[in-house]
């Protein structure tokens, strides 16, 4: 097969991210480091991973835990230095395994070299790669726009009597995209990664970038509409963001990327916060990015009508798009889904759901353990947010991966720079590969199932939902598959199938090689059927 008729390596890929500073520590500090990722790769390879989401990497005052960059062009001395990264980028890809870096340019730090040189210099080439405004008339902020983590977006620099605008941290300003100049920094940042060996970006808030160049006033939401997008401080949630986000110059932008991805066969996959499927497919095209994730289950409790509507509707919009549960900003899926057994239990019907539509899909570090979120004591918290809405803390989902029993439970041999989140050992890997039982094992049955499933599968062939199921029953088929789940918490009888069984969420026995059949779903049970 051409290379120009072969599908991209992309296509139906198993993604997982690694928040690195709670993956593995190496030496002790603490902290998670590429050093440590890099012996977790075998990890990651064995439970059926083809490509590696790594969190920011580069130098930061961490402020944002990485989040706010000062240096775009180096990995930060406490990752482990730039010669970590080649290490693992090599290590990677012997194994088969793809990496791809975090692109986070809506913002810089305010410790950054560019935002240093713009406010000591207004009148310098600098100044106009921030957004910086005069006063309103008669005082004040220049508009209402408030911050994700709390307060006006707006800060006030006494030297030059302006205000800049960040949509974050303070330490966070924005970078004014409709500056030539700051488009062609970032064309050489990527160029610059993706030489050194990384294989794309996920992009960073990826639909953040442009603002109105007019910057007027967002309206209001009317009292007890407040934005669906949780994560966020109150007064963020209490605006409709018409001019601060998803301005449709940033597809400008994206398509520029794509072409730069392409030359290098990158895959660039946004973070954009769009519940609407239909409007989330126009940034998921041949032209713009390769895809996006779908946030529909992200901020979602559990409601099966919902979870069913939402999905499918997602999954014909798009057949671009990256299907995803959980991620280091939001609560994990089994305490959204009402914690406890039951709460895993949920948590992987979905990843069944999610794991035979056509897209990639994604695993945050820790859901293959099926865990639940962290414990955090008071006065121990470490996430920005917290301090505008401690219920909204990032902190429960950032804990370390646990790996072994026993102190630092295999993450570090020194004190966790977050606590350990009251892990026990049937949460940590150690534990679970020993029990064909486990969470772990589960996970990996289904990740080996759909591999060799999608494999002789081709990915053009269609998805047909059954329109006569059960209210608590999903079934789909893609090509020669079939998948069933059922959401209620009854048994219901399960529907014909054209194929024998090869994956149940409630039976290890039941492999491609050892099919099996099926009369009753219990309760989240989720089985997929295919030929074996």
């Amino acid at each position: 097969m051409t290379k120009a008729a072969s599908k991209p390596w992309w296509t139906d890929a198993v993604g997982y991210q690694v928040y690195v500073p709670s993956f593995q520590d190496s030496d002790g500090d603490g902290w998670g480091d590429l050093p440590g990722v890099t012996s977790r790769l075998g990890y990651l390879a064995d439970l059926g991973v083809d490509v590696v989401w790594l969190t920011p990497f580069f130098v930061s005052p961490m402020r944002d835990h990485g989040y706010d960059i000062s240096d775009y062009r180096r990995v930060d001395p406490r990752f482990g230095g730039d010669a970590a990264l080649d290490r693992l980028l090599a290590e990677a890809h012997h194994r088969g395994l793809k990496v791809i870096g975090d692109l986070v340019v809506n913002h810089s730090s305010d410790q950054h070299p560019w935002f240093q040189a713009a406010r000591d210099d207004p009148g310098g080439p600098f100044r106009d790669y921030y957004l910086w405004r005069d006063p309103a008339p008669g005082g004040g902020l220049p508009n209402n726009w408030s911050s994700v983590f709390g307060g006006p977006a707006w800060t006030f620099d006494a030297r030059s009597g302006q205000y800049y605008l960040h949509l974050f941290l303070p330490e966070q300003p924005d970078l004014n995209w409709h500056n030539p100049r700051v488009v062609d920094e970032v064309d050489a940042i990527m160029e610059h990664w993706l030489g050194r060996g990384l294989d794309g970006f996920r992009v960073d808030t990826a639909a953040f970038l442009m603002k109105h160049p007019e910057l007027p006033d967002n309206p209001a939401l009317p009292p007890g509409e407040p934005h669906p997008v949780l994560g966020a401080a109150p007064e963020w949630r209490l605006l409709d963001h018409v001019y601060d986000i998803h301005q449709p110059e940033v597809h400008q932008i994206h398509a520029r990327w794509r072409r730069r991805a392409d030359r290098h066969d990158a895959f660039l996959v946004g973070e954009i916060y769009e519940l609407d499927p239909e409007a989330l497919a126009a940034f998921v095209t041949e032209e713009r990015l390769h895809s996006s994730f779908y946030f529909g289950l992200v901020d979602s409790a559990w409601d099966p009508a919902r979870i069913r509507t939402a999905l499918r509707a997602a999954a014909t919009a798009s057949p671009r798009l990256s299907w995803v549960q959980a991620n280091h900003d939001r609560p994990r899926p089994p305490s959204r889904y009402g914690g406890g057994a039951t709460g895993v239990r949920r948590a992987m019907a979905l990843h069944v759901l999610d794991a035979f539509l056509p897209g990639v899909t994604w695993l945050y570090q820790g859901e293959e353990l099926g865990l639940a979120n962290g414990v955090i004591p008071r006065g121990r918290a470490a996430d920005p947010l917290a301090a505008a809405d401690p219920t909204q803390s990032r902190d429960v989902a950032r804990t370390p991966m646990p790996w072994a029993p026993g102190p630092g439970l295999g993450f570090t041999t020194g004190e966790p720079w977050l606590p350990e989140g009251g892990r026990t050992g049937a949460d940590t890997v150690a534990v679970q590969r020993d029990d064909p039982a486990s969470s772990f094992h589960a996970m990996r049955r289904l990740l080996a199932a759909r591999k060799r499933v999608l494999a002789r599968s081709p990915a053009a062939q269609g998805l047909t939902w059954r329109d006569d199921a059960a209210d608590d029953l999903v079934v789909y088929r893609r090509g020669g598959v079939t998948v069933a789940i059922n959401l209620g918490d009854t048994p219901i009888a399960a529907p014909p199938l054209d194929h024998p069984v090869v994956f149940d969420s409630d039976d290890p026995s039941v492999t491609l090689d050892r099919p099996g059949t099926i009369t009753t779903l219990a309760p989240y049970q989720a089985v997929v059927a295919a030929a074996p």
